[in-house]
């Protein structure tokens, strides 16, 4: 197994009030990328991160650059702590991770990153209110008998596969009539259990279109760097150094399925086996156990998490 690290970053749906605060009051370096980003928004993003109400930190335009610039905050400590980063494997994200994921690659500014998250939030979230819809998790599925359960369920209205994220967890996305089916026939299929998400709308699913077009024009006047390291697509499923095929894929993105399980498998094909979840709330970690018994993983979320990598790291030299 090779010794490269892959930093991985999570999504949307991992974000808590006071995520981030901790290396904010304890490492001047965190405190300045907070301090940037609401240099970039206008608005005290920080503030209402630490403090909430929770109501605003779950929103969609809030916790996209919320959970960003608290994972770009996090590796700043770890940076001023000694964190090098010099033996790199690829990186990647979930859906909106993939921008944090383009952040450590430098093939994007923190500032544009800053910006096209709360702006792709913001319009995920119109097209939630535009259209009456949602995201199912089945337990117990594969992407074969979820697909079953979308074929059976579309005559109800739009409905499909959103995020294929670890064996026997997949995520469905589409309107709430199709949803309501999708849960009535499931256990039929061989799903154990139909869960209805927190969230806002049908993300990775046509009903995102709208966004998809939007953030394209977005992306047309963003600089979009070749990235220092390949950084993994969640619409292939493959890495790439290319800038135009990143810029492309970010739009497919929106209103595509997630592949994070594939895209953990064709790391660990190719010999990587440790990875570092910088980020609120480890969820990337809890999915690659699910994934794999042989991975290595880490997950940064405090202070002390942090100090617990780096004595691993240090004995490990």
């Amino acid at each position: 197994m090779s010794k490269k690290i892959t930093v991985m970053f999570p999504g949307q749906g991992s974000q808590y009030v006071g995520m981030g605060k901790e290396f904010y009051d304890n490492f001047p370096q965190a405190r300045e990328v907070f301090t940037r980003a609401d240099d970039v928004l206008g608005y005290k993003l920080s503030q209402i991160l630490f403090s909430g109400p929770e109501e605003e930190v779950n929103s969609t335009k809030v916790c996209q650059p919320g959970i960003l610039v608290t994972s770009m905050a996090i590796l700043a400590a770890m940076r001023a702590s000694g964190f090098e980063g010099d033996d790199l494997g690829p990186t990647l994200g979930l859906s909106l991770g993939e921008y944090s994921a383009l952040v450590f690659a430098e093939a994007l500014t923190f500032e544009d990153a800053v910006r096209l998250t709360a702006n792709r939030g913001a319009y995920m979230q119109e097209c939630s209110d535009k259209h009456p819809s949602g995201m199912l998790s089945l337990i117990g599925a594969d992407e074969e008998k979820a697909q079953a359960v979308c074929d059976a369920a579309a005559g109800a209205g739009v409905i499909g596969i959103a995020n294929l994220n670890s064996p026997g967890q997949v995520v469905v996305s589409g309107a709430n009539a199709a949803l309501a089916k999708a849960s009535s026939v499931a256990k039929e299929h061989g799903i154990r259990r139909a869960i209805p998400l927190k969230v806002a709308g049908a993300f990775h699913s046509e009903l995102m279109a709208d966004a998809a077009e939007r953030l394209t024009k977005d992306l047309a006047d963003v600089q979009i760097s070749t990235p220092k390291i390949p950084v993994v697509s969640n619409v292939t499923a493959l890495p790439t150094q290319d800038p135009e095929v990143i810029r492309t894929n970010l739009s497919l993105q929106v209103k595509n399925s997630v592949l994070f399980q594939k895209s953990i498998e064709g790391l660990l094909e190719s010999g990587l086996g440790q990875f570092l979840e910088p980020g609120p709330s480890k969820v990337l970690c809890g999915l690659l156990s699910k994934i794999s018994k042989e991975t290595q993983t880490f997950s940064v979320d405090t202070p002390s998490d942090a100090e617990k990598f780096g004595a691993i790291c240090t004995r490990s030299e």
